[in-house]
């Protein structure tokens, strides 16, 4: 007898998770993780359907406004999503084991890929070729993200001031630090009509920044070069935790903030950073387990397994500490509107980093015509081909183009 098949309830009778043992719990979730394929939208689908459609876990109407919380919040909203399942199923145990197990199967694979590539030298090989064409696609996939999220982001003029304004700070070497608050605050204070108070913020922005940079230029930055797999633990964890408390709008937004410390410490570089992205978008699992493969390359095992901690602390927290009070966030006007000024400085924290990675990797694809030519192909098929697979498809048949048209020139 299936011991998840819930009995007959009537339409005024409260929806509620069958009962289970924690380990049939864990087992349910360890399902959802080996069929998450396709990113967000057909993970939260694949969620909605089994069990609120069909087990009536939770009711459609609560489940529409966890969500409408979980996209406000940083973090993967599938993970989140399970999480809280989770912990209304069994108690905070419940989330833990509920979020494992999601994540589990994509942290494997990507632990095994991370081993292997950093054990073979692929320099100069087909198999390097392949991933010159997978990077070429990934920045296809970027741009798709930034487009996707900021149609549902920037819904107003003064958010896409905002994220303009990011984009064009971070570009100028601008710590996020001071761009992402200010976002937030301008715009919530513009949603209250304090224009005068948005104008202080914003010039107190632009001179915080003007003094850090000034105060920066007489010595050369600082950055922290490592072998790969010697670096400590804890900046490797704290890395993580950043870019999980920064993640808004989906996994993509994680990408700038990962760069800025892998790249920027001398963990990897541009190339193999997109390799992982690569790599990540073949797995079942949300696009944000790319981390594992920057900590592997920061830390060896332990680093990988520090940044994926870092990374999805925030996904198990606000569920597992704020459970009962995560639905009045959606009624938190003053919070949207703060966060919202946040999200709309991320997308345009990711528009900057995309032109950095799309350059580095036009310097590196031995022909530029091909790789634009990838690009464009990969960027097509993404828009017009709407099916969970379609990265899947789109990361193999750029490996496969770059296999065929880079013969013998793979990264150097």
């Amino acid at each position: 007898m299936n011991t998840l098949t819930r009995p007959q309830t009537d339409a005024t009778t409260e929806a509620v998770p069958p009962a289970m043992s924690y380990l049939q719990l864990f087992v349910r979730f360890l399902k959802f993780g080996l069929l998450a394929w396709g990113g967000p939208v057909a993970q939260i689908g694949m969620l909605r359907s089994e069990l609120v459609d069909e087990e009536r876990w939770i009711s459609s109407e609560r489940f529409n406004k966890l969500l409408a919380v979980m996209q406000v919040l940083p973090g993967p909203e599938a993970h989140e999503l399970c999480v809280h399942l989770g912990v209304r199923a069994k108690g905070r145990l419940g989330g833990v084991l509920a979020g494992l197990g999601f994540m589990l199967p994509g942290f494997l694979l990507m632990f095994a890929l991370s081993w292997l590539y950093f054990q073979i030298d692929i320099a100069g090989t087909a198999l390097g070729a392949a991933f010159l064409g997978m990077q070429a696609a990934v920045i296809a996939l970027i741009v798709r993200a930034v487009h996707r999220i900021g149609e549902h982001i920037l819904l107003d003029r003064w958010l896409w001031a905002i994220a303009i304004a990011c984009a064009l700070a971070a570009m100028g070497g601008v710590d996020f630090w001071i761009t992402l608050p200010a976002g937030g605050l301008v715009y919530a204070l513009l949603v209250l009509k304090h224009r005068a108070l948005a104008l202080l913020v914003t010039l107190a922005a632009v001179a915080l920044a003007t003094a850090v940079a000034l105060w920066t230029a007489p010595t050369a930055k600082l950055v922290e070069t490592v072998v790969q797999g010697q670096a400590s633990v804890l900046l490797i964890f704290a890395a993580g935790l950043k870019a999980g408390l920064l993640t808004f709008g989906g996994a993509y937004t994680a990408i700038p903030f990962i760069r800025d410390d892998a790249v920027g410490r001398g963990w990897l570089t541009d190339g193999q950073f997109l390799d992982g992205l690569a790599l990540s978008g073949v797995l079942p699992a949300p696009l944000i387990i790319f981390a594992t493969f920057v900590g592997y390359a920061a830390g060896g095992p332990i680093g990988a397994v520090a940044m994926t901690a870092g990374i999805f602390l925030p996904a198990f927290a606000f569920s597992l500490i704020f459970y009962d009070r995560l639905e009045a966030v959606v009624d938190n006007k003053r919070l949207h509107a703060f966060l919202n000024g946040v999200a709309a400085g991320v997308v345009g924290l990711i528009g900057a980093t995309t032109i950095d990675l799309a350059r580095v990797t036009a310097e590196r694809v031995p022909s530029l015509t091909a790789g634009i030519s990838i690009f464009a192909a990969a960027l097509a098929f993404l828009y017009f081909w709407k099916n969970k697979l379609n990265v899947v498809v789109v990361i193999l048949a750029a490996g496969l183009a770059g296999w065929l048209v880079f013969p013998g020139q793979g990264l150097t």
